[in-house]
Order: C-alpha cells, then sequence, then structure tokens
C-alpha cells in the first residue's frame, strides 16, 4: 500500500512530468545542434514569410538578414539549453525528495521555473511572434504552431499541476473526530 500511495502521490506525477520534459527539451536541443541546417532554415523562412500569403500589409515584417536569423536561433538553443537544465535539475529534486532526503519546495520551484520558461518559448515564441508576427500560420511548408501548441499544454499542465495546493499530512495519532447530526 505504501508503494501505491508513493506512486500515484502527485510527487510521483510531477516526478514523472518533470522527466519527460527534461528529456524531451533536452532531445529537441539535440537535434538543433546535430542538425543545425534543417532546423535553422525553419526560423530562417519563419523570419523571411516567403511562404505566407505575401500580403504587402505585412510583409514589411519579414526579417531576411542572415546575421539577425543565426542570432535569433543561437537564442533559441541556448533558451532550450537551459530549459533542459533547469528541468533536469528539478528532476534531481523531485528524486530526492521522493526517497525522502529532501523536501520538495526546491523541485517544485525548479519545475515551475522550467516549464514557465517552456510556456515562454513556446507560446512567446513561436505560437506569438511566429505564429502571429510573422504569420507562420498563413505556411503549409514551414507553420509550427501545432508542435509549439503541445509543447505549451504540456507545460501548462505542470505549471497546474506543481502550483496545486498541497495537503497537509494528519499527524499519525490524530483520529477523525465524529460530527455532530445536527451540524
Amino acid at each position: 500500500m505504501r508503494l501505491l500511495a508513493a506512486l500515484g502521490g502527485l510527487r510521483a506525477v510531477l516526478t514523472v512530468l518533470t522527466a519527460i520534459t527534461a528529456l524531451y527539451m533536452g532531445l529537441v536541443v539535440l537535434g538543433n545542434v546535430t542538425d543545425h541546417g534543417t532546423n535553422r532554415a525553419f526560423v530562417e523562412h519563419v523570419f523571411a514569410m516567403d511562404t505566407t500569403f505575401r500580403s504587402p500589409n505585412t510583409m514589411w515584417r519579414a526579417i531576411t538578414d542572415q546575421g539577425v536569423v543565426t542570432a535569433a536561433y543561437v537564442a533559441i538553443i541556448i533558451w532550450e539549453a537551459l530549459t533542459a537544465l533547469v528541468l533536469a535539475s528539478a528532476l534531481v529534486a523531485w528524486v530526492r525528495a521522493l526517497t525522502g532526503r529532501r523536501g520538495d519546495e526546491t523541485a517544485r520551484r525548479l519545475s515551475s521555473c522550467g516549464w514557465l520558461m517552456q510556456v515562454t518559448l513556446f507560446a512567446g515564441g513561436f505560437i506569438t511572434v511566429g505564429g502571429e508576427w510573422f504569420q507562420m500560420w498563413q505556411s503549409s511548408q514551414w507553420n509550427g504552431l501545432q508542435p509549439a501548441l503541445q509543447n505549451f499544454l504540456v507545460a501548462s499542465v505542470g505549471l497546474v499541476l506543481v502550483h496545486l495546493p498541497r495537503p497537509t499530512a494528519a499527524p499519525p495519532d490524530a483520529r477523525p473526530t465524529a460530527t455532530p447530526p445536527d451540524a
């Protein structure tokens, strides 16, 4: 029963979700570094707006300067790497909390920070800036809104879970009190 209580508890859920998102963000960084050209092309085409409807009312937003594109791509990779590191640190803290070596406050704060960084990147960077400012939603070839939304949702679920009120444990000798019938 004790094992079921531990594995079915909120700490275990948060530990697993933190592990999954830390691994995911680490793999994203690995992909962006090892397949630099393909992933940079995504940023380049989104910034250039070359596969959008090309409305003269929005094309002034396009950025084709290769230095700016490269700087933005490198900044994205750095943000992703920092997010992966924060979430990996949170995972270590959750494992310590699960094994009883530490409380879970550090793990909660690190997970919250990592998921907020993930929300910032995918909702702020990809959905808002890429999707709306650079009109990525208009492109059939370079539209990353669906993956960005998936990342935003996973991180948002983590943020909601990690900020749920913590149940206070009753002392082991506490007995439930009977409620009077007319209360």
